[in-house]
C-alpha cells in the first residue's frame, strides 16, 4: 500500500512539473508575441478653430505606440472602417523574408478594403530603438502614424546612461481641409497642392496658433533627471529644425541604430527618420519651449509656422510663460551640413558597423523634377518627378505577388544603373525637355550582393533637398557632397569605418549622397522619396532581390489572409 501510494505522489509530481513545464513554456511564447488591435476608422477632431472629420486609428490622433522587445513577434490586426482603402506600413522594420507585412499599397500588398481586416505579422529580429508606422496609400498619413518603441531584450543595457524617464514625440503637419480632397485639386490643376497650415508635436500645434492653448503637449521633468526623448519626424513634406529652449540635446539614437553619443542645442530630422537623444533636467526650474521649424533652403513654399510644447519642470505654475529656444534660420544649410556630418555608427563589438567595403553592383540614380503633358491641367503639362529619367507609375496588383507567382506583364526589371544620358546635374537650372519616360520598372539585385547606390539630386527646375527611404533594409551613408559626384576623387573620401547607418537618408540640395547595403532580404522592396508630394509624382522605384540558395533565404509563402486586388 505505501509503494502504492508513493507511485500515486510520484506519478502525480510528475504529471504536475510537466504541466508547470508547458505552462512556463507557453507563457514566455506568449509573452513574447505582442498582439494589436488597429481599428481604421474617422473621427471628428478639432485643431485651429476648426473641427473636421479624419481618419485615426483607434480614434487616437496620433495612433498608439507599438510597444516591443528585440526577439518579439508581433501581430496586429488592421481592421479598416474608413472609406478609403488602407495598408500600412512598419517604417524601418527590415520584415526578413516576409515582405508581406511591409505594407506599401500595390508594393508589397494590395490595400485592405473598407469592412476588412489583415493581420501584420512579423518578428523583430536584430533591432531595437525608435521607429514608426504610417499608413502608405494616398496622403493619408497624414491622420494615420504612430511610434514603434523597441526594447532591448531583457538585461540587456543601453549604451548610454540608463534615463529616469523617457517621452516619444512625434513631429506632424495639419491642414484645415480634407486632405486628400486638397491632393486632388493639386493634381486636377497640374500643380503642387496647398501646403499644410500648421506643423503638429504629438498631434498639437501649440499656444503660438489660435484656438491652441488646451491643443498644446506639454512633458513634466524634474529637477536632476535625465530623459530620453524618442523623436520620429512624421511630417508629409519637410524637414524640421528642433531645439528645446536652454537645454542641449545628446544624440544617441538615429532610425534603430545606437550612434556615438554628440551634444547638440538643435537637431535637424527629415520626414521618415527618427532620432533619440538624452535631455538633463539641469536648468532652473521654470517652463521651456520644445519647438520645430522646417529646414528649406530653396525659395519653395513651406508652412513656415513654428509649432511647440512645453518642457515643463515639476511644481513649476503653468501660469509661467515659457521661453522660446534659438531654432537654426529656416535656409541654415551651414547648421544642417554640420549636423548630419555629426552622425556615426556607435561600431562597438556589441554593435558593430559591417560596412560593405567590396561593392558588387554600382548604381547612380539622379532625382528630377519634370513635366508631362495634361490637356486638362491649368498650363497643359502636370508636374512629375522622376529616377534617371523614369516616372514610376504605380501597378495594379502589388509587385510582390506579381513576382512570388511570376505573373507576366506587372512589371520590367530594366531599371537603369545610370540616367541615360550624363550632364551637368547641378549647374545652371535646366528648364528644357523635361518631359520623362513612365514606367513600371524595377532594379533586379543578385541575393547576398554589395550594392553601392549614388543618389545625385538635380537641378532639373530646381534643385531641393530629398529624403530617401528603402524598405527592407538598413544601408550605410559612406558619403554626402555638394554639386555632381565625382566617382574618380569623391570614394576617397568615404567613411568606412563608422558610417551613419540608417534606413531614411537626407540627400543635400543640389549635392549627392552615397549608400551601401547588403542584398540579403529576398523579396520587392520599395525606394522612393519620403517627401509624400514627390512620391506621388513619380520618385519612386523597387529593388527585386533574388533568393538565395540557403531554405531560409526565399520569400515565405503569402498568408491566407493576404488582402486581394
Amino acid at each position: 500500500m505505501l509503494t502504492t501510494r508513493s507511485s500515486f505522489w510520484g506519478k502525480s509530481l510528475l504529471v504536475f512539473c510537466i504541466f508547470m513545464f508547458f505552462s512556463l513554456g507557453s507563457f514566455e511564447i506568449e509573452a513574447a508575441t505582442k498582439k494589436y488591435q488597429f481599428n481604421v476608422e474617422v473621427k471628428n477632431v478639432s485643431r485651429l478653430c476648426h473641427a473636421k472629420p479624419i481618419v485615426t486609428v483607434n480614434g487616437m490622433y496620433p495612433g498608439p505606440t507599438v510597444y516591443a522587445r528585440e526577439g518579439d513577434r508581433v501581430l496586429i490586426n488592421v481592421t479598416n472602417h474608413a472609406q478609403y482603402n488602407m495598408s500600412i506600413h512598419w517604417h524601418g522594420l527590415k520584415q526578413y523574408a516576409n515582405g508581406w507585412a511591409d505594407g506599401p499599397a500595390y508594393i508589397t500588398q494590395c490595400p485592405i478594403m473598407t469592412g476588412n481586416s489583415y493581420v501584420y505579422d512579423f518578428n523583430i529580429t536584430g533591432q531595437r530603438g525608435t521607429l514608426w508606422w504610417h499608413a502608405h496609400i494616398l496622403w493619408l498619413r497624414a491622420t494615420v502614424y504612430g511610434a514603434i518603441v523597441i526594447l532591448p531584450k531583457q538585461a540587456t543595457p543601453f549604451p548610454f546612461p540608463r534615463p529616469d524617464g523617457e517621452q516619444v514625440i512625434v513631429f506632424g503637419e495639419w491642414w484645415h481641409a480634407d486632405v486628400e480632397e486638397v491632393v486632388k485639386q493639386g493634381n486636377a490643376l497640374g500643380l503642387p497642392p496647398n501646403m499644410s497650415d500648421a506643423h503638429t508635436i504629438n498631434g498639437k500645434p501649440g499656444p503660438l496658433f489660435p484656438c491652441s492653448e488646451k491643443h498644446t503637449f506639454s512633458m513634466e521633468v524634474e529637477q536632476g533627471k535625465k530623459y530620453l526623448l524618442r523623436i520620429v519626424n512624421a511630417a508629409l513634406n519637410d524637414e524640421l529644425f528642433f531645439a528645446i529652449a536652454g537645454h542641449n540635446m545628446t544624440v544617441v539614437e538615429i532610425d534603430a541604430v545606437y550612434t556615438k553619443p554628440f551634444s547638440t542645442n538643435a537637431l535637424l530630422i527629415a520626414p521618415g527618420q527618427t532620432t533619440n537623444v538624452l535631455v538633463s533636467a539641469n536648468q532652473a526650474p521654470g517652463r521651456y519651449f520644445m519647438a520645430v521649424r522646417p529646414f528649406q533652403d530653396v525659395p519653395i513654399p513651406v508652412d513656415n509656422k513654428t509649432a511647440t510644447a512645453i518642457f515643463q519642470y515639476k511644481n513649476i505654475p503653468t501660469t509661467m510663460i515659457p521661453t522660446l529656444p534659438h531654432l537654426p534660420l529656416p535656409n541654415d544649410t551651414a547648421f544642417a551640413l554640420s549636423y548630419n556630418n555629426k552622425l556615426r555608427s556607435l561600431n562597438t563589438p556589441n554593435f558593430p558597423a559591417n560596412v560593405p567595403l567590396k561593392v558588387d553592383r554600382h548604381l547612380l540614380f539622379t532625382v528630377g523634377l519634370g513635366k508631362n503633358v495634361c490637356p486638362t491641367c491649368i498650363n497643359g503639362t502636370r508636374l512629375s518627378a522622376s529616377l534617371n529619367n523614369i516616372t514610376f507609375v504605380m501597378p495594379k496588383t502589388g509587385l510582390l505577388q506579381a513576382h512570388y507567382f511570376n505573373m507576366k506583364g506587372v512589371f520590367n526589371t530594366d531599371f537603369p544603373d545610370k540616367p541615360p544620358k550624363a550632364f551637368n546635374y547641378t549647374g545652371a537650372p535646366l528648364t528644357a525637355n523635361l518631359f520623362t519616360t513612365k514606367g513600371t520598372r524595377l532594379s533586379k539585385i543578385a541575393f547576398n550582393s554589395m550594392v553601392e547606390l549614388v543618389i545625385q539630386d538635380t537641378n532639373l527646375l530646381s534643385v531641393e533637398s530629398h529624403p530617401f527611404h528603402l524598405h527592407g533594409f538598413n544601408f550605410f551613408v559612406v558619403g554626402t557632397g555638394i554639386g555632381n559626384f565625382d566617382p574618380a576623387k569623391d570614394p576617397a573620401k568615404y567613411n568606412l569605418v563608422d558610417p551613419p547607418e540608417r534606413n531614411t537618408v537626407g540627400v543635400p540640395t543640389g549635392g549627392w549622397a552615397a549608400i551601401r547595403f547588403r542584398a540579403d532580404n529576398p523579396g520587392v522592396w520599395f525606394f522612393h522619396c519620403h517627401l509624400e508630394l514627390h512620391t506621388g509624382w513619380g520618385l519612386k522605384t523597387a529593388f527585386v532581390v533574388e533568393d538565395g540558395p540557403g531554405k531560409d533565404q526565399a520569400v515565405r509563402p503569402p498568408p491566407k489572409d493576404l488582402p486581394s486586388c
